[in-house]
């Protein structure tokens, strides 16, 4: 009982310093708002946690204030990443905490993170009441030339209510404009907007303590990497969403954030991986079945989420997804997905010969696409004689695209996230001699090299490997490995950057108590490097010819996220290179190259689509002014249109010219397209 009367005392002081009534403190009584405290294990977690981290995790990072100052931050960010429910006497209270946090970890005090939350609730309870009596006042005027600045990046929280109000109106109007675009009647509106903020009440009163424990503890568990994460015991069971109930619908894994729906893990072959727009980190703010209206799934609790989503294989479902790279407040996208049960059969490499004539030449153009690095380690452990493996069943796909002609080979690794390190290894080793493949680095300095050893060159043929922003860890071992030996050309986007291993411990394996169900801690252990010593932490593998890049290192991969792992480098590796893929080769391919950046009509409307991303990306405000986003809305569709139109007509008009523009699966896949004419050219160069 004086824990409790210690956290509302502390609330009570802050919100006789802030300019909200202190009336409004009453709605957190025990008859709606429940409050939420540590349970009884929180504190005995966070103190090994924090022990885990300081033995083990790759980073030795001191627990000091500077760290504390850190952890102060992210959990202010992961509460209110917008700046929309703190006001600037909020955050002047718990000023008080910024250096104390080091300190609490390492006593297993919680007073803080507890008492901010509660503060945020309240805050979020009468934002959404200020939402309902500005909706119960009647239809916007969308007449007004008015600006909604919606990159609050370092913006300022605000100072007052009359500022928060106006901060909040033009939030709401922004969000009312975008239904008013889509169509929508006033009435219609109000009624979907009602009913999206009704719903995040109901979700706010559901808040437990476990989400206040693993949102504070990851927000000190970020401060060493971007992987080290902490799942709470229910986390854990939403992240491992039992298979089968995620795999007949869309093949994603599911997590809870908040207010927010989160899309933990994209499962390879299911739609959501298949459909290539549904990224990790994503949010789901609605779902709609069929054709019907799009439901608002914001301030849903995961399992009612996870039952919209779920349904019979064949249906169509639209997901409306709030971009993990944009501002909650950006415009979200739709995507429909076509239900479908995934079958491992999905998930495993996949080959095909494209025939493709040059000049009154025929080339058979082998393609193995591999959505993973995946190995039966069970089965494989036990001896079984065909357990399921990358390496096994690639070997299996060159050796049927031989007896079809096969002339050259491309690796297709887009979108391929890592998985085992051993058929990383293994699958170089089809491709060179011997020699060592990888070094990886560990938490204690120790380096060990990974070497194929089997002295058998399975496919000696010209090959390219594909790559781009998505592909992580694994492929990227791969990748590297091909281009540091010159045994084939790297095509594509830089990679994701992310040089780092992990593993998975539950704490009840350490803390010994049957009674008490914890949860997971995920850290990171080492680094992996090249065999030329250098980390493909960071900077990712650089493509011996780089193509248009749709996803820049800001937005996505390693090099976007502040708590990464920094590159460096090691001592080189004794390996000798082939002599498959000289300096000249690559030189003459970028000019080819080059020639079709400004010629190939694919290609222009990538660079034009890049540059038009690029520029809206800079933008920081919108309009709500109906009139103005309505011909900013018809004039992108126009230009959009007439782009579509002006590269179909030259398409066709190059069909003769270019035999490889009538595939009909490269017409909309220009990288692939773009990488087979490589690949021709590489051919023909091996053989000259």
């Amino acid at each position: 009982m004086k824990r409790i009367v210690f956290i509302c005392f502390g609330i009570a002081l802050l919100l006789t310093n802030s300019v909200i009534a202190k009336t409004s403190f009453n709605s957190l009584g025990k008859d709606s708002l429940v409050y939420l405290e540590p349970k009884e294990e929180h504190p005995i977690e966070m103190q090994y946690i924090v022990s885990l981290l300081n033995r083990y995790h790759y980073r030795k990072a001191d627990l000091d204030d500077s760290t504390s100052d850190k952890v102060f931050n992210n959990f202010v960010e992961a509460l209110d990443p917008s700046r929309l429910y703190f006001l600037d006497s909020d955050l002047a209270y718990f000023e008080r905490y910024r250096f104390k946090i080091d300190d609490d970890f390492k006593q297993g005090k919680l007073d803080f993170p507890y008492q901010m939350f509660h503060v945020r609730r309240e805050r979020a309870i009468n934002r959404l009441n200020y939402i309902i009596s500005v909706l119960d006042e009647g239809e916007m005027d969308f007449d007004e030339d008015e600006k909604y600045y919606f990159d609050r990046e370092g913006a300022e929280w605000a100072n007052g209510k009359t500022e928060w109000d106006g901060l909040w109106l033009k939030y709401l109007k922004n969000q009312a404009l975008i239904y008013k675009l889509q169509g929508k009647e006033w009435d219609e509106i109000v009624v979907s907007l009602k009913t999206r903020y009704e719903r995040w009440r109901k979700a706010i009163y559901q808040n437990k303590s476990e989400d206040v424990f693993q949102t504070y503890v990851n927000s000190f568990t970020s401060t060493f990497d971007p992987h080290t994460d902490y799942f709470s015991p229910k986390a854990a069971d939403d992240f491992n969403i039992n298979m089968s109930q995620a795999l007949e619908g869309i093949g994603a894994r599911l997590m809870q954030n908040l207010d927010y729906t989160e899309v933990s893990e994209v499962v390879v072959g299911g739609p959501a991986y298949k459909s290539k727009e549904v990224k990790e980190k994503d949010r789901i703010v609605g779902v709609g079945q069929g054709d019907k209206d799009i439901v608002e799934v914001v301030g849903w609790r995961i399992d009612d989420v996870v039952q919209l989503i779920r349904g019979p294989k064949g249906t169509t479902v639209r997901l409306l997804l709030a971009r993990a790279d944009k501002a909650l407040t950006d415009a979200p996208d739709t995507v429909t997905l076509v239900r479908d049960r995934i079958n491992l059969d999905d998930q495993v490499a996949e080959g095909e010969i494209i025939n493709i004539s040059d000049k009154g030449t025929d080339f058979k153009l082998g393609v193995i696409r591999i959505p993973s690095f995946y190995r039966d380690f069970e089965n494989a452990r036990s001896g079984a004689d065909d357990f399921n493996s990358t390496t096994r069943d690639v070997k299996k796909l060159i050796d049927s695209l031989k007896l079809k002609g096969m002339d050259a080979l491309m690796v297709d690794l887009r979108f391929n996230g890592g998985g085992s390190l051993q058929e990383a290894i293994e699958l170089t080793g089809l491709f060179i001699k011997d020699g060592p493949v990888v070094q990886v680095k560990n938490f204690d300095q120790t380096i060990e090299k990974h070497r194929d050893t089997d002295r058998d060159l399975f496919y000696n043929g010209p090959m390219a490997v594909l790559i781009n922003r998505f592909s992580a860890s694994a492929s990227e071992i791969f990748s590297g490995a091909i281009q540091d030996y010159k045994r084939g050309v790297v095509l594509g986007e830089t990679s994701f950057g992310k040089g780092t291993v992990q593993n998975l411990i539950g704490l009840n394996q350490i803390i010994n108590d049957p009674s008490k169900k914890l949860g997971q801690l995920k850290l990171t252990l080492a680094k992996f490097y090249r065999i030329t010593g250098s980390s493909t932490q960071h900077q990712g593998v650089t493509p011996d010819i780089q193509f248009p890049n749709l996803y820049s290192a800001e937005e996505y991969g390693e090099s976007s996220r502040e708590s990464a792992l920094p590159w460096d480098k090691i001592s080189s590796t004794d390996y000798k290179e082939t002599n498959d893929i000289s300096q000249q080769m690559i030189e003459q391919l970028n000019k080819i190259y080059n020639f079709d950046l400004n010629n190939d009509p694919q290609l222009k409307k990538l660079v034009e689509d890049i540059e038009k991303a690029n520029q809206n990306k800079d933008r920081k405000f919108v309009s709500l002014n109906y009139s103005e986003r309505k011909a900013e809305q018809e004039k992108n569709k126009e230009e959009e249109d007439a782009l579509t139109t002006s590269i179909s007509t030259e398409l066709k008009s190059t069909e003769n010219e270019f035999d490889i523009n009538k595939i009909e699966k490269l017409k909309t896949d220009p990288y692939l397209k773009e990488g087979l004419k490589l690949l021709v050219e590489l051919t023909k160069m091996r053989v000259g």
